[in-house]
């Protein structure tokens, strides 16, 4: 009943305190209300009590709930309806994921892949008014999802992402060129790519500092994450014919000079993530770093709405009064 609505003389509602008093005096002087008779014995009415007499000691409660809506009414309702106009100057992001077997390695929990998953997709739920999109690489590269503000369908493929979609290897400059080419046409001010890699520049026919280098012309800015623990990890060595991989401790290498170098020509900056939880700060970080700006005007419109609780109010003492004069009407 109250949901959408404000009160504009809330102190009329002190008037609800009188309700406890008058029903104490009320239930204090009921024997006043009544005639007393002296009857020899009460047998044959002793239970002859009419659905009229059990009523009746009802109604003042039409008269407080007369009494209720009339104190609503003096307290001014009004429905307040409001309408939010949203100016967002977004900012495009591109991610851009490592996709190679190494990816695999479980020195995160389950693996590095699933990790970089969870974590990217929580990132892009934060990023509501961002246009977004997707990149993967390993051997090679290609956009994996366009700039788009629709996140459900960005985290469905986010959520699809397996190693061994493309030929093996770590195609960092391709990975960052096909980003840069997917947002380079944009019209915001800001442009980032997010690019997050575990490992060594092996493959591709781009040149990772090229691809900075493009990007800095384009005015897009990189972000580079080097994911990974420091020494040794578990994961892929080889792999057998029916596709499955072979585990074994290998030497973690993440060449992290050029990711550094990478970021640093396009404005960005350079993390490297040991667990889980340094992998989220980082996503926490650079959301923090690139904030959109939101521009949020509010229109409110009242209604006033008194005169349906002043309707209820008359409706209830009108029907009490009649109630009291015909059908439970007393003789003095």
């Amino acid at each position: 009943m109250f949901g959408s609505l404000e009160f504009v003389n809330k102190a009329f509602f002190l008037l609800l305190l009188l309700l406890p008093l008058i029903g104490f005096l009320y239930y204090w002087r009921r024997k006043d209300r009544f005639l007393n008779i002296r009857m020899s014995n009460l047998k044959g009415i002793e239970k002859s009590k009419s659905l009229r007499a059990t009523l009746r000691p009802y109604l003042p409660v039409l008269r407080a709930l007369s009494f209720i809506f009339f104190v609503i009414a003096l307290a001014r309702p009004q429905e307040v309806l409001k309408e939010e106009e949203i100016n967002a100057e977004g900012i495009d992001i591109c991610l851009v994921m490592d996709l190679s077997s190494s990816m695999l390695a479980q020195d995160f929990k389950p693996d590095r892949l699933q990790v970089s998953k969870q974590v990217a997709t929580d990132f892009v739920s934060k990023r509501e008014h961002d246009r977004i999109g997707m990149a993967v690489f390993a051997g090679e590269a290609f956009t994996q999802c366009p700039l788009t503000t629709d996140h459900r369908v960005l985290k469905e493929f986010l959520g699809n992402l397996e190693c061994g979609m493309l030929k093996d290897g770590t195609a960092i400059g391709d990975g960052l060129a096909t980003a840069v080419n997917r947002i380079k046409e944009s019209e915001t001010k800001s442009k980032v790519v997010i690019l997050l890699t575990d490992g060594d520049n092996n493959a591709g026919y781009i040149k990772p500092m090229t691809a900075a280098e493009i990007a800095r012309e384009f005015d897009v800015k990189v972000y580079t994450i080097g994911v990974g623990s420091r020494g040794q990890a578990l994961a892929p060595v080889s792999r057998r014919s029916d596709g499955q991989y072979i585990f074994g401790l290998a030497k973690v290498q993440i060449d992290e000079e050029l990711l550094k170098e990478i970021s640093k020509i396009t404005g960005g900056k350079y993390y490297r993530a040991t667990s889980a939880e340094k992998l989220q700060q980082i996503y926490d970080e650079i959301n923090q770093l690139e904030k959109t700006k939101i521009e949020v005007t509010t229109l409110k419109r009242y209604n006033e709405e008194y005169h349906r609780f002043a309707f209820w109010g008359i409706l209830f003492f009108l029907l009490e009064a009649l109630l009291r004069f015909t059908v439970f009407k007393t003789i003095p």
